[in-house]
């Protein structure tokens, strides 16, 4: 799994899956034994978070929008995903 980011304790990954359930780009976030699906707009499509993780995801996805798009799109076209910084 290509991790593209991470950021107080989360672990952000973005891949192609084979018989994909999420036909929508998305991310998956890891925090312990924890993960959330999600799309770009921030819509859970899979998973639990502690709330507060998931709202530092929900602004990650806002602030980086643009990135995660561009990333997306490069994971589809040629399988390789761009790195998107963290919060601080």
């Amino acid at each position: 799994m290509p991790l593209i980011s991470s950021f107080y304790g989360i672990l952000v990954y973005m891949y192609k899956e084979e018989n994909a359930k999420h036909k929508t780009p998305h991310i998956h976030a890891a925090f312990g034994e924890d993960e959330l699906v999600v799309d770009f707009e921030g819509n859970i499509l899979a998973g639990k978070m502690p709330s507060k993780k998931e709202k530092i995801i929900q602004a990650w996805l806002a602030i980086h929008e643009d990135e995660l798009k561009a990333s997306w799109k490069a994971l589809t076209e040629n399988g390789e995903v761009i790195k998107i910084k963290g919060l601080e």
